[in-house]
């Protein structure tokens, strides 16, 4: 895996750090932790959108940090599991690895030229 796509993966993961953030935030700490966690997410994404399509990382990050989120409401915070939700997840994330594998990055169009 490619530097980039690690930043996005990355960055994805502190989305749910901050989605979560905003939810449960209720003192300084905590909504410092978010603040900061919403700057190194946009941070990676951008940074990884330099030398990857900004579509599919935007995609990936969302689909990523969507999937994440719900399971960490399921896993954390007592969400109820519904199977429904969890194949709507598999779908999600079923795309979201469909767009990197079908991916040309930058520096590989670059070498094939």
């Amino acid at each position: 895996m490619d530097e980039n796509w690690l930043k996005v993966f990355i960055a994805a993961f502190f989305e749910v750090l901050w989605v979560i953030g905003l939810n449960h935030a209720s003192d300084f700490w905590t909504w410092a932790g978010t603040i900061i966690s919403i700057i190194i997410s946009f941070y990676l994404m951008i940074i990884a959108g330099r030398e990857l399509p900004v579509g599919t990382v935007y995609a990936v990050f969302v689909g990523l940090g969507t999937a994440g989120t719900v399971l960490s409401d399921i896993l954390f915070f007592g969400e109820p599991f519904k199977i429904g939700k969890i194949l709507l997840i598999v779908v999600l994330l079923a795309g979201v690895i469909g767009l990197k594998l079908v991916t040309i990055d930058k520096e590989q169009e670059g070498e094939q030229s």
